[in-house]
Formats: C-alpha cells, structure tokens, sequence
C-alpha cells in the first residue's frame, strides 16, 4: 500500500469521516467495504466504544482487511463475508451510520432499491446514509451507472424513505488511489 493510502486510513480518512459527521461511540456498517480503506478510519474515528461492520463478498480483500485491523491493533471492527447479496443480517435499528461508497455501480436497479430497504430497516432513526455514488455520467461511468446521471441516484434514494441532508466533497478514497469525490448523506423519513 502506497504511502498516501495508509496515511488516509491513518489520519485524513479520519478527518473526512469526522466531518461527514462519523462520532465516537457509533456503529458503522461499511457495505462493499473491500479492503478497509473507509472501515478502517472509522473504526478509528468510532473508538473503542464504537463498531464497524466491514462487510463485502470478496474473501481476498477481506483477510487484506483482517491483517490491516491485527497490525493496527483495531477490536472494533467485524469482518462480514456475504455471499453478494443485499440482505442486510442485522437487526432493525442498530446502525448509526450506513456507508455506501462506491459500490451501488455494481447493482441493478431492482438490487440498490431491496438495499435501500434494508438500510432503512437497520439505521437507527437519527442515523444516517452516507453514498459516494462513484462512476455515474458525470463520473468515469461504469457498470450500472453508465446511464445515471447523479440526480437518477439521489433521487432512487430519495424515493424510498431517505431524505438528502448533505454533500460533503474533498479528497477520498477510490479503490487503491485518492481522487476529488463527494458524498451525500440521507436521514430517514
């Protein structure tokens, strides 16, 4: 990992998420969370009283994840395998925060509005959903979201119970590199 990745993990992955509004003490659900470039400085951002649940189908990056958290010396983060799937295994309301950052692109749309769903379900009422809608038109277009314009996704959101709170932009995480990205925080209604 190059120096500028572990220096976010470590230190401006925390401030982004802080600002994002991430606090001590909360649970985290990090969905797509591959190799723990979000989980991991939320997990410093939560404490020791807070939880991240880093979950993702890919073993590979998940045992990637897992050395990461033993090195650091990290406790509060549950690695999830899934099998791909959008049903969420947790129960209603236990989540403070929900993040889903860059990974909606691989969904159809019939699978994004079943997550949305069970997002809903999980996040405690004065949580919040946090999307970083990467590779939608006017974002290197990608997979499902080659034909989405980024009011297409707020607006699936929007349509199943989140109501857009804020943006939040500056330099973030993508896959093995920082780069400009913003992201949108819904609360529910």
């Amino acid at each position: 990992m190059t120096y500028a990745m572990t220096k976010w993990e470590r230190e401006e992955g925390v401030k982004f998420l802080k600002k994002i509004g991430i606090k001590n003490g909360q649970t985290v659900l990090d969905f797509g969370a591959r190799v723990g470039h979000y989980s991991i400085p939320a997990a410093i951002t939560v404490g020791k009283n807070g939880l991240i649940f880093a979950v993702d189908k890919a073993q590979k990056e998940l045992d990637e994840l897992s050395r990461k958290t033993k090195r650091l010396n990290l406790k509060n983060i549950k690695i999830v395998r899934t099998s791909g799937g959008v049903t969420l295994d947790f129960k209603d309301e236990t989540m403070d925060v929900v993040l889903l950052f860059d990974v909606l692109h691989y969904l159809k749309k019939v699978e994004r509005e079943k997550l949305y769903i069970e997002i809903h379900r999980v996040l405690k009422q004065d949580g919040f959903l946090s999307v970083y809608p990467k590779h939608v038109i006017e974002d290197s277009p990608l997979d499902q979201f080659k034909q989405l314009e980024l009011d297409d996704v707020k607006k699936e959101i929007q349509d199943l119970n989140f109501n857009f709170q804020e943006r939040k932009c500056d330099t973030i995480s993508h896959d093995d590199f920082l780069n400009p990205g913003c992201v949108f925080n819904y609360i529910k209604s």
